[in-house]
């Protein structure tokens, strides 16, 4: 709508709002508590996950320039594939043939809506796959060199640590990519307004899911992420005017019945983890009462004794 088909400078433009803002709430009001985090620490497990967000944001809104919002919204159902298969080859997920059946139906879904497509682009697909398969790395990434750790970073402080990081790392294809174009046309100029609220909604989108996160959970987030992608699709449909096929709906439907499942699952594996967490902490607690009455009756038999 606006003709400006620059994914990496709209990326940069974000990154740079996003943590300018994420250090003054940080380090100036001070509203969010920092990581404390050593420069060994940054450089092994900061920047390896800073490369691939670069490299997931660069591609997914290169995707924008092919493929509708409402096919790009289907294609993002691939993620919890992409995320339990990258887990299985790290170790960090167990394989279960359950499991793999339902990513299986996910991707059938996925594939059935990709075959319906009216305005299918295969060099757009593969943006979209690349990004997702980024996205995903970086998600395992994360659980790997951040959480195994104890360090446990929201949207806040993630945007204070790798959206500099982010910026680095985009600014060399853009120097190759859209600075020459940038450069030699002439007719360009930056609109505060378009690109100043469109930065607010990049950061505000993340202060919302750091406010969501804080007072309900995650598992909420992902149930808010599947409605959010429902509406996009029909916000790209009414407004937009994006072609949405029957087989569109079909497919996507099929695979939001897979994600759906998957999240019901993580549900229920996180629930037994929480009882089975609380029943060893009632019998640690038990444990140390009955310690403390044997040591008051050895105490008053003494205290007889003598």
């Amino acid at each position: 709508m606006y003709n400006w088909p620059y994914p990496i400078s709209l990326t940069m433009i974000h990154m740079a709002f996003c943590s300018s803002l994420a250090y003054i709430l940080v380090r100036v009001l001070k509203l969010v508590e920092p990581v404390q985090m050593s420069r060994d620490l940054y450089l092994k497990s900061v920047v390896p996950i800073g490369a691939l967000y670069s490299l997931s944001l660069w591609f997914s809104n290169s995707a924008y320039i092919y493929l509708s919002v409402s096919f790009i919204q289907m294609l993002k159902a691939l993620m919890p594939v992409a995320v339990y298969s990258i887990g299985v080859m790290f170790k960090k997920e167990t394989f279960k043939n359950e499991t793999m059946a339902n990513m299986v139906s996910i991707s059938l879904g996925v594939a059935v809506a990709a075959y319906g497509e009216a305005k299918f682009d295969a060099w757009g697909v593969t943006l979209q796959l690349l990004a997702v398969a980024f996205e995903a790395t970086r998600l395992v990434l994360i659980q790997i060199l951040l959480n195994s750790k104890g360090i446990s970073l929201n949207p806040i402080t993630s945007l204070y640590y790798i959206a500099p990081c982010c910026l680095v790392f985009l600014s060399v294809p853009w120097i190759i990519m859209e600075y020459p174009s940038l450069r030699d046309n002439s007719s360009f100029h930056l609109d505060f307004a378009i690109f100043g609220t469109n930065s607010a909604c990049a950061f505000a989108l993340n202060l919302a899911v750091f406010l969501l996160v804080g007072k309900t959970s995650a598992l909420t987030m992902n149930v808010a992420g599947v409605v959010k992608d429902w509406l996009l699709i029909a916000f790209s449909w009414s407004v937009i005017k994006d072609t949405v096929t029957p087989i569109n709906l079909i497919g996507y439907g099929l695979a939001f019945l897979g994600v759906a499942y998957y999240n019901h699952c993580k549900l229920q594996a996180l629930k037994a983890s929480e009882a089975q967490k609380k029943a060893q902490q009632g019998d640690e607690e038990a444990g140390r009462l009955l310690e403390q009455k044997d040591g008051e009756g050895t105490g008053r038999k003494n205290d007889n004794q003598n």
